[in-house]
C-alpha cells in the first residue's frame, strides 16, 4: 500500500472508533473464509462492525482516536460498535459454535483495557432490551401490589357497608 493509503485507512477508521464504546482485538486464525463471511454478518447484524487491518496501523488509529491501545501481536481483527455487550456476546457465541475461534485477545471499554475474562463476563449480560424489561417489572411489582390493596380495602370497604345496609333493614 502507498502511504497515503494507509494514512486515508488509518483515519477512517480513527473516526470510527471515535463513536465506538467498546473494541474488542481478535485472534482470526484458523477462520476460512466461508466462517469469516458468516461472523462478519452476525456483527453486521447486531450493529457491530469487524475489521482486519495491520498491527501498526490499528495501533496507530486506535491512539489517534483517543483512546491508549496494547501492542498487538499476530493476526488482529478489530470488532467496535456502540453496544458492548451485543458484541461480545456475537464472538461468544460464534467462538462456542466454531472450537474457539476467533479467540478474543482483550479490548477496550469506555476508554479502559480490558482482558479476556472480561469480555467473557460482558458475553455473560442480559440485553439492554431484557435489563430494562426486568426494572419495568420491579418497578412496576409494588404498583401493582399497592393497587391490589387498595382494591382489597374497597372490597372491605363495600362489603361493610353492605353488612350495615343489611343490618338497619332488619331492624
Amino acid at each position: 500500500m502507498k502511504r497515503a493509503d494507509k494514512e486515508q485507512l488509518v483515519t477512517e477508521l480513527r473516526d470510527k472508533l471515535q463513536g465506538a464504546k467498546s473494541l474488542y482485538y481478535t485472534d482470526f486464525t484458523g477462520l476460512n473464509v466461508k466462517r469469516m463471511t458468516e461472523l462478519r454478518r452476525r456483527l453486521k447484524r447486531a450493529g457491530v462492525e469487524y475489521v482486519v487491518i495491520k498491527n501498526t496501523l490499528a495501533l496507530r488509529a486506535v491512539n489517534e482516536s483517543g483512546l491508549v491501545g496494547e501492542k498487538l501481536r499476530g493476526p488482529t481483527g478489530l470488532v467496535f460498535g456502540t453496544d458492548p455487550v451485543a458484541a461480545a456476546k456475537v464472538l461468544s457465541d460464534f467462538a462456542r459454535e466454531f472450537e474457539q475461534k476467533p479467540a478474543v485477545k482483550g479490548g477496550m471499554l469506555d476508554g479502559k483495557s480490558i482482558d479476556t475474562a472480561q469480555v467473557k463476563q460482558l458475553a455473560l449480560l442480559p440485553s439492554r432490551e431484557q435489563m430494562l424489561a426486568d426494572l419495568g417489572a420491579g418497578l412496576q411489582s409494588p404498583m401493582a401490589a399497592f393497587v391490589g390493596a387498595l382494591n382489597g380495602l374497597l372490597y372491605m370497604f363495600a362489603g361493610a357497608l353492605d353488612a350495615l345496609k343489611s343490618q338497619r333493614e332488619g331492624a
